[in-house]
């Protein structure tokens, strides 16, 4: 984009033509005086006199490059400055055997629990692009597979690690949480989240769930549950035959106490849908605020149009030394 400072500056350009005129137009006596004009007219014409031309243009070029300079032109680039303020979240799975339960479901097939949690999970991602995410998964003890990170294409790649039997089978809801909140209590976001999915009920582990939760509260720490079930058996690959079946088993009070402490929600996903609609729901609740700052930046360029007019009139002058200046 260009534009002038000054664009009423090029009135001016309206005297060059009269300022040249006078100037140049009145032509200076000549300094040997013909008895005859036609002789003078016979005579073969000379290089300096085709050139005569030359000092009133260069003596108009540099006026109008002159005024062009006083009317500042100048150059802009229009450019943003984007100002986020991310979310630090936790994503804290379980992998115990029961999240091997099929009662969940596609269009086209049946899906364990855990594969409809990591489907899930992957879309929240990608959905946050500007806030560090980290994600724990836990049996009978956590596991820090990523820590908070704003790399979520590696984020990725270890929630595609997620699979039950990876840790020793129980459900320590507690300590799952403890591990979260022990990945945020250093971090200097304002806003600082756990989302913990399980499928069962806390029976392992050092830490009680509520005092996990009292001491996420201290450090202002949300910690939001999401129970993952359909409240019905539901099969599961193992006993006879290889097919099981198993009851639905969830502390939703214990859950709600949880996410209640630390100014949080508890949500229930009784299928793919609603898993899909809890972690959309999060994210909305939870934005990531940023501030957007359009402005554009402006580069002088009179100096290239001043360095023109000032070698314009400087070869004028110099030419009035020579005999284009005593040309009549």
């Amino acid at each position: 984009m260009i534009l002038l400072r000054h664009p009423w500056a090029l009135l001016l350009l309206l005297l060059v033509p009269l300022l040249t005129w006078l100037r140049h137009a009145r032509r200076r006596r000549a300094a040997i005086t013909f008895p005859d004009a036609d002789l003078l007219a016979a005579l073969p014409p000379s290089p300096w006199r085709l050139l005569s031309w030359l000092p009133p243009a260069l003596y108009a070029l540099g006026l109008a490059t002159l005024v062009i300079a006083a009317a500042r032109p100048q150059t802009g680039i229009s450019q943003s400055r984007v100002e986020t303020e991310g979310v630090d979240i936790i994503l804290v799975v379980d992998t115990s055997t029961s999240m091997r339960a099929e009662d969940f479901s596609t269009r086209t097939r049946r899906i364990n629990r855990l594969d409809a949690v990591k489907e899930v999970v992957r879309e929240f991602v990608q959905a946050r692009p500007d806030d560090r995410i980290g994600l724990v998964a836990f049996a009978a003890m956590p596991y820090t597979l990523a820590p908070l990170t704003t790399d979520h294409a590696w984020l990725l790649l270890q929630i595609d690690r997620l699979q039950t039997g990876m840790l020793q089978d129980g459900t320590a809801i507690g300590d799952a949480i403890a591990s979260g909140v022990n990945r945020l209590r250093d971090s200097p976001a304002k806003s600082k989240l756990v989302i913990l999915l399980t499928d069962g009920i806390h029976n392992a582990g050092r830490l009680t769930p509520l005092d996990a939760a009292r001491a996420a509260a201290a450090l202002d720490i949300k910690v939001y549950t999401v129970g993952a079930t359909a409240g019905q058996p539901a099969r599961s690959p193992g006993g006879l035959f290889g097919l099981g079946t198993l009851a639905p088993e969830i502390d939703e009070a214990m859950l709600t106490h949880i996410a209640e402490l630390t100014g949080a929600r508890y949500f229930r996903a009784t299928d793919l849908a609603s898993l899909e609609d809890i972690y959309r729901a999060i994210s909305q609740m939870e934005q990531t605020r940023v501030e957007l700052d359009h402005y554009t930046r402006y580069t002088e360029q009179f100096a290239p149009f001043l360095i023109l007019a000032l070698l314009a009139l400087g070869l004028e002058t110099l030419l009035g030394f020579t005999r284009l200046g005593r040309l009549p």
